[in-house]
């Protein structure tokens, strides 16, 4: 008949006996906790029975809190990350010595008794009635295993923390029923494997693989008679006893185990002796924890990877529940980090921008057709100190990056454009494109509502020779800012805005563009990685794949290794393959002839396009090939610095261009990170050139200029400085030729950002 837990069933004399017994017990648990034993019995007897059954029957071992390793694609090593530093390890990976002195230190008896040494209780009464206090423990290892199981549980919660090592006898009575049952279910040698890898040695080191790559960088299989002597008695007292900061004290410990051992017999007194006269031999391994510690300059994509566990619900419904399999770790996460295009992208950034300049550049790539995050760097390294920043500028703001992301400047047109072939303008549309106009007006809404240019505005090109017609090639080769404004005031906003909704473009925020004509000027913050995604797109024909960053995620439990599931990157349509095509023609233009010949790879074909926010605060250039695609920011986080006469990367210059900083910096990188990889082609389309009425200098500039009156000349500057950036002027007060100014200053009207209703001003502005 099997043995019941608790008391129902029992006849009066095994209900006395077992009140008696758990008394007793009681009483002698007593012996461990900071009262005096004569009277411990007396406490434990009242109302024992009852407690002692109302316990829960089954104590589930928790899972051990791990490190956490993070690897790149190749399986690579990039960063470890823990909330506790442990790594579970087998008995058989244990040294010998440090399993005996272990013992001969906390539990001598160990192999002799149950979860109760009812004769070390005995002895440390007798120790602690002499003593009137309490000067003998006698906890054994399996009572002690228990505790810190609750340890475990209670994790980084103080309050539970506290509850969990309370001294009381409710607690040391639950310890010890557990005990029993531990002792029933797991057998001796668990039960030591169990204990060496859960109990804390110091400097931040849990178990023993941890504390023996901590102090001696070798690994735990290999201790030594006498390191596996200071390791062990280390366990009563970590801070005492920590032997990086008093040597004296734990050589005194060490050798206090080495005794012990002796006594028991697990080695002779003269192996003790001699083993008391060698040195401690610390070779001290610093604790490497977190993105900090990431290797090929990851740490901004390791703490990316960070951010995806704790806010993608396929890890978890809660924040809550994510954070808690974060905390407790044991993780193994293969990323989608390509080590070579890691390698590429910061030997690029370290070659074109210094650390210690007034700006800072982020570069991010991506691959086409599967959304995958290949590398991801940036120029100030990630850390606390001087010149080095907590913040992920490829990113937005919730995955740890800026606070808005950064105006991006012409880069956008090619969404532009996109929504224009989409709706069926072809790429032969022509414009006049002259070289000053008043803005058009009305622009349609998705809203039904209009902005109306009630006050004259006007935009204008780089230079008076720079006049249409145009058509879109040409156009955004040279980045015509008149040829894209009756381009967007033809088609409406609307569908600019259903392309980007499509290509999930939004701003760093979070936050949809708004509804306003200047979304076609660039002046909305976005991130670097967004911006790349959206152009992977035109590269993959249409099709638009959320990033990922995960490949896969095992996780240890136990002995065992199980999968997790990880987000999967949903692709679809954004547009046709023929708009798609359309486009990147285009953009190959831009490179081949355009504002951006300076970052055209030689080995394979290349599109894109450069961006220059107003007063040169923002620099970009955006590409791809048909196999990967990048974008690269130059700036100041805090965009408070005009790139005008400014020395990057050791090189002065008096403006600075997206395609002579972004474009360089963009080529490296791809020309690295594509070394070895196939050189396919785009499927182009044939777009007649129109007759050459512009200047085609191919000074690799774009071109803006303005001038004007009616209190509207300013707006040429305005979108001026959002292109490909010449020398940008205008007059305030109606001048014709206004002087020239180092950078554009952008000041929209009021009515510029939010649509109008029947001519009606809205308030509003835009910071380009």
């Amino acid at each position: 008949m099997p043995k019941k837990r608790s008391g129902g069933g029992l006849s009066a004399t095994q209900q006395a006996a077992k009140f008696l017994g758990v008394s007793v017990l009681a009483g002698a648990v007593m012996a461990g906790i900071a009262l005096p034993a004569a009277g411990a019995l007396g406490l434990a007897a009242k109302g024992s029975v009852q407690g002692f059954d109302e316990i829960p029957a089954n104590l589930k071992s928790p899972q051990l809190s791990q490190r956490t390793t993070i690897l790149d694609a190749a399986g690579h090593q990039i960063a470890t990350v823990y909330s506790r530093d442990r790594t579970v390890v087998d008995l058989k990976d244990i040294s010998p010595y440090m399993q005996k002195a272990i013992v001969a230190i906390e539990d001598s008896r160990f192999y002799q008794h149950g979860a109760i040494d009812l004769k070390g209780v005995l002895r440390a009464l007798n120790k602690n009635a002499q003593s009137g206090g309490v000067a003998q423990g006698a906890s054994t290892l399996t009572q002690q295993l228990v505790k810190n199981y609750f340890i475990e549980e209670a994790g980084d919660d103080p309050t539970k923390v506290a509850q969990a090592t309370q001294q009381t006898l409710g607690r040391k009575i639950r310890e010890l029923k557990y005990a029993i049952q531990i002792e029933e279910k797991l057998g001796k040698k668990k039960i030591l494997e169990n204990y060496l890898n859960i109990t804390f040695f110091g400097e931040q080191a849990y178990g023993v693989e941890a504390a023996s790559q901590r102090y001696f960088s070798k690994h735990a299989k290999d201790l030594s008679l006498q390191q596996a002597a200071l390791l062990a008695g280390i366990v009563q007292s970590p801070s005492r006893y920590d032997p990086v900061n008093d040597e004296a004290e734990a050589t005194k410990r060490r050798n206090t185990v080495l005794q012990r051992m002796a006594e028991v017999g697990d080695i002779s007194q003269q192996e003790a002796d001699a083993a008391k006269e060698k040195p401690l031999g610390l070779h001290v391994s610093q604790p490497k924890n977190g993105c900090i510690t990431a290797s090929k300059g990851a740490g901004f994509f390791c703490k990316y990877v960070e951010h995806v566990f704790l806010n993608d619900p396929v890890f978890g419904k809660t924040k809550e529940a994510r954070a808690k399999i974060w905390n407790r770790g044991g993780l193994t996460i293969r990323t989608t980090l390509d080590p070579q295009s890691q390698a590429s992208v910061q030997a690029s950034l370290k070659q074109h921008v210094e650390k210690s300049d007034k700006v800072a550049a982020a570069a991010t790539l991506v691959e086409p057709g599967t959304g995958k995050i290949l590398a991801m760097g940036q120029s100030k390294p990630y850390g606390y100190g001087k010149n080095e920043t907590e913040y992920n500028y490829s990113v937005d703001r919730d995955m740890g990056g800026s606070n808005f992301g950064f105006p991006t400047g012409s880069t956008f047109k090619p969404f532009v454009a996109a929504a224009a072939i989409e709706g069926g303008k072809p790429a032969t549309q022509e414009y006049p494109s002259p070289y000053k106009m008043p803005y058009p007006s009305p622009v349609q809404a998705c809203n039904g509502k209009q902005w109306v240019n009630d006050s004259n505005y006007t935009v204008e090109n780089e230079s008076e020779s720079e006049k249409g017609p145009y058509a879109m090639k040409e156009a955004m080769a040279k980045s015509v800012n008149t040829y894209f404004v009756q381009l967007i005031s033809d088609i409406g906003l609307c569908p600019v805005v259903k392309m980007t909704d499509a290509l999930h473009v939004v701003q760093g925020d979070g936050k949809k563009l708004p509804e306003a004509p200047a979304i076609a000027l660039g002046s909305k913050g976005i991130s670097p990685l967004t911006m790349a995604n959206a152009y992977a797109t035109f590269a993959a024909r249409g099709m638009y794949c959320t990033p990922i960053a995960i490949e896969s995620i095992t996780q240890k439990a136990g002995n065992e290794q199980k999968s997790l599931p990880v987000p999967k990157s949903t692709c679809s349509r954004a547009m046709s393959e023929n708009t798609a095509d359309t486009v990147n023609t285009l953009l190959r233009g831009v490179v081949d002839s355009g504002t951006g010949q300076q970052a055209g790879l030689t080995d394979r074909e290349s599109a894109g396009k450069t961006g220059t926010t107003d007063e040169r605060k923002n620099a970009w250039f955006v590409g791809y090939t048909p196999n990967m695609a990048g974008a690269v920011w130059v700036g100041s986080a805090r965009q408070n610095v005009k790139m005008v006469n400014i020395t990057i990367g050791g090189v002065y210059r008096p403006l600075v261009y997206g395609g002579e900083v972004p474009g360089p910096i963009w080529k490296d990188a791809m020309t690295g990170a594509l070394q070895g990889k196939p050189a396919e082609s785009f499927n182009l389309v044939d777009i007649p050139d129109s007759n050459d009425n512009g200047d085609d200098n191919g000074d690799g500039h774009g071109h803006g200029r303005g001038h004007g009156g009616d209190n509207g000349g300013f707006i040429g500057g305005i979108i001026g400085g959002l292109t490909d950036g010449g020398t940008t002027a205008g007059t305030a007060n109606g001048g014709t030729n206004g002087g020239p100014l180092p950078a554009p200053t952008l000041s929209l009207p009021g009515n510029f950002i939010q649509g109008q209703s029947n001519g009606g001003r809205k308030t509003g502005g835009t910071h380009g």
